[in-house]
């Protein structure tokens, strides 16, 4: 998948002024928090849950070494194999080679953020093999020319059901559907032939344990178990970081997970598959292999963003956000959107690829407030924007806006008098309506809204004065 996030700022303002996705984004605004609301009622203590959910995560990533070595030795002995990736490309050579070892010539996949990560069905097409995507928000995209996932937990969020009406009719050449039913119908028959044919499925993984070698799949469709179980070769890729200690961990993440996504208390698929199809089982992969993915999180684990890898991909720091909700995931460039993409993505690609996503946040915190493993965005946004001040990577103009805002708060007298110039000319500016219509050197602020002016007088002039009553 091509890296597009150095041009955040006009994709977001083409995305902002696309009619048709700003109806659709408005379709779903806050149907994810009032159901994630709603089902936080059913924890006695959420917030306990969410401390031990933290623990957990940071007891994995503190000794992530030794918990992969243990991942490793067990699922080997259950009869896996595990990959190791430390790129990208490297994850699509390990899919391409069990597949040339197996005679693969078509694929099933399920959801998989990390293999959005080296573009693997392109490369599978490349090779000219048949690669199917199976969770109906990536088939959607699939047949529409691979368009990108826009959310991590509804990767298709972004269409209509209008709009996924007339691709279904135009790429299955069928009458045209209106109803949700009549859709999903439409793709589970396409789907399953696919099932039946295929000789590898491919899957990610929410949680690799180390104490059983398992992986563990919670989606809501069961296409995921179809995908791991039909096929005779099952590969599973994921990130190191996804590696939990036990099963009893995965019990307590999993109730903060499907809640945060999807609002329910559990998905209506939790898949736990340990090694290859046993004698006399009749369900399974007689092959099975697991792809663990390093593609720069090591390198992320050892800087000061390192609490990002705690991240559980319920996508709650996207419902929450008011960037997302107005720009949409797509502008955001790359496999993660939202708050979480705002880190991820620098971290992962590159700071100098990815200058503006630290920017794209109001620091309002709700991601920091809903994030179920207590992940702190705002202030891993806030250490980007320092490595970017400090590397040089902002525009001129800016560097020296801050540089004078520096000076300026180290200087009290010299601070309050031009805080209390610009609320003059600010309060001046607003006019009778007391609105803001236009900003000089700051127009982006107000060419979609009007901002209150100020009352004229600064918080230390009010603060001042109501002391001395």
């Amino acid at each position: 998948m091509q890296v597009a996030s150095m041009h955040f700022r006009q994709r977001a303002h083409a995305n902002m002024a696309d009619a048709q996705l700003q109806r659709n984004l408005r379709k779903i605004e806050g149907k994810f928090v009032a159901h994630r609301r709603e089902s936080l009622k059913e924890l006695d203590d959420f917030e306990a849950t969410r401390e031990a959910g933290q623990a957990i995560r940071q007891r994995a990533l503190d000794d992530l070494d030794a918990w992969l070595e243990i991942f490793e030795r067990n699922a080997t002995a259950r009869g896996a194999t595990v990959l190791w990736a430390e790129t990208p490309a490297e994850i699509n050579a390990h899919v391409l080679e069990i597949a040339r070892r197996h005679g693969v010539s078509k694929i099933i996949k399920s959801k998989s953020m990390v293999s959005e990560e080296s573009a693997l069905d392109r490369a599978i097409e490349a090779a000219g093999l048949t690669v199917v995507e199976t969770d109906l928000g990536e088939y959607i995209l699939q047949i529409n020319d691979y368009e990108p996932p826009s959310h991590l937990i509804g990767p298709a969020l972004h269409k209509s059901k209008e709009e996924v009406a007339e691709l279904f009719a135009r790429r299955h050449a069928t009458p045209l559907k209106t109803g949700i039913d009549e859709l999903c119908r439409e793709a589970r028959g396409v789907l399953r032939q696919h099932y039946l044919t295929a000789d590898m499925g491919i899957s990610g993984g929410n949680f690799f344990v180390a104490e059983t070698g398992s992986v563990v799949l919670v989606t809501n469709e069961g296409n995921a178990t179809l995908t791991t179980t039909l096929p005779r070769v099952h590969v599973a890729i994921s990130g190191i970081e996804k590696v939990v200690p036990t099963l009893e961990d995965v019990a307590t993440l999993l109730r903060l997970l499907t809640r945060s996504a999807t609002g329910q208390s559990i998905s209506n698929y939790v898949d736990i598959l340990t090694g290859v199809k046993g004698e006399g089982e009749a369900n399974g992969a007689e092959h099975m292999y697991f792809i663990v993915v390093d593609a720069g999180r090591s390198r992320v684990l050892g800087s000061e963003l390192r609490e990002a890898l705690r991240c559980i991909r319920c996508g709650a720091c996207m419902n929450h956000c008011p960037v997302y909700q107005n720009v949409g995931g797509h502008a955001y460039g790359w496999v993660y959107p939202g708050p979480i993409g705002s880190v991820l993505t620098p971290a992962y690609v590159g700071i100098e690829n990815a200058l503006d996503l630290p920017q794209a946040a109001t620091f309002c915190n709700q991601c920091g407030v809903v994030c179920p493993v207590k992940i702190p965005l705002p202030d891993l946004m806030r250490k980007l924007r320092e490595q970017q001040l400090a590397r040089g990577l902002r525009p001129r103009h800016e560097r020296a806006g801050l540089r004078l805002w520096s000076w300026l708060g180290t200087h009290p007298r010299l601070f309050a008098m031009a805080m209390r110039t610009a609320a003059r000319v600010l309060a001046w500016r607003g006019g009778r309506e007391r609105l803001l219509h236009r900003l000089p050197f700051a127009s982006g602020w107000t060419d979609g809204r009007d901002l209150p002016a100020p009352a004229g007088r600064t918080f230390r002039d009010s603060y001042l004065q109501r002391k001395a009553k």
